[in-house]
């Protein structure tokens, strides 16, 4: 994962992406290696890019929302910007240590 913080916001953003989940899949979006980039910069705006563990997700739009929503709500963050994107598509090699071992695959 790329992350560019030039406003000192990393660790909220990352625990707030934490509390979203695919809802087929008991991990969230970030230890699935959903978040491909984060980018803050120095005025507050938030640029994420993130993806779906397959592109036809009946949920993919309302994942998008909830990451706008809940990242938004962060103090010092004044504009987000979220974009999905299936390049490259994700694998479950993304997946951190953690959402492996919760999944069973280690």
């Amino acid at each position: 994962m790329v992350i560019d913080d030039q406003a000192g916001l990393q660790e909220p953003i990352i625990s707030v992406l934490k509390t979203v989940y695919d809802p087929e899949i008991p991990v969230n979006i970030y230890d699935l290696g959903l978040v491909y980039e984060l980018h803050i910069n120095a005025d507050g705006e938030v640029f994420i890019l993130v993806t779906l563990t397959a592109p036809g997700c009946p949920v993919g739009a309302d994942i998008v929302s909830e990451i706008d929503e809940k990242v938004r709500q962060i103090e010092g963050v004044k504009d987000v910007h979220v974009e999905l994107t299936f390049d490259p598509p994700w694998n479950m090699g993304m997946m951190s240590d953690e959402a492996k071992l919760e999944l069973g695959f280690m």
